[in-house]
């Protein structure tokens, strides 16, 4: 083989290991974005209101198939989907993320508590669906240690929902600002949710600020947890990794 025929095959050999490269990445990335827009979407815990249920640094995956598809299955809400597609909604208890219906752009997650035609009502902070008071027992004291490192404590309760679907609420008093509420009727086609951490949770009791949740506005239901961490140690402090991440919870099922 004489010079020019070596060169012309090292220079396709070049052109085709870098097309490969770019094929590779494409189909990559491809396959990613068809898995999160159709089947499962990570998420991350930046807040407190779902405690006990979900703690600040936890990473979990939702399901988008669970209630059908909506606009907001799809990567920047584009809307080519009208309403749900199946309209399979979400059963109570279910814990799920959700458009906020006041911007449509940040997403929230909560219990799902009201299905559509249900009456729900906070009195002394005890929970009324339908005009009966929903059961919880008191399973002990929650700590929790806020922002600054200081201990809280809440009371900590097993609550059960009609139908028998039990999970864990906290509960700091009975008298706080959401604990006594007006009778709230969810209207079709929507549901209404709350945080597990009942007197730090921004809710669907706040109508001007989330209130009442169109089942368009539904991502998916939270599934499984694939990471968590308490936020000790920065990604490149390896060293401090075993004393940041939560073992015991990486896939650890929502309940």
């Amino acid at each position: 083989m004489n010079d020019t025929t070596s060169n012309k095959t090292a220079k396709v050999a070049r052109k085709g290991g870098w097309g490969e490269t770019v094929r590779t990445i494409l189909y990559a990335g491809l396959i990613a974005l068809t898995v999160r827009t159709f089947a499962y979407e990570p998420f991350n815990i930046p807040s407190g209101s779902m405690l006990p249920t979900l703690l600040i640094g936890d990473y979990l995956f939702v399901s988008k198939f669970s209630y059908g598809y909506s606009r907001h299955s799809l990567p920047l809400s584009l809307p080519l989907i009208s309403g749900r597609v199946p309209d399979w909604g979400p059963q109570r208890g279910d814990v799920a993320v959700f458009k906020l219906p006041r911007d449509n752009r940040t997403d929230y997650i909560k219990r799902i508590i009201g299905l559509p035609g249900d009456r729900i009502q906070v009195i002394k902070g005890i929970l009324q669906i339908n005009g009966e008071p929903v059961a919880r027992r008191r399973i002990g004291e929650y700590v929790h240690n806020d922002p600054y490192g200081n201990a809280v404590s809440f009371i900590h309760y097993i609550e059960t929902l009609p139908g028998g679907r039990e999970h864990e609420i906290i509960e700091r008093t009975d008298s706080g600002n959401l604990d006594n509420t007006p009778v709230y009727t969810v209207p079709d086609g929507h549901y209404f949710a709350m945080g597990d951490n009942r007197d730090n949770s921004l809710d669907s009791r706040v109508l001007n600020m989330v209130g009442f949740i169109p089942a368009a506005n539904l991502v998916g239901r939270a599934e499984v947890l694939f990471f968590s961490t308490n936020g000790r140690a920065s990604i490149w402090e390896i060293w401090k990794w075993p004393i940041a991440i939560r073992f015991s919870r990486i896939f650890s099922a929502v309940r």
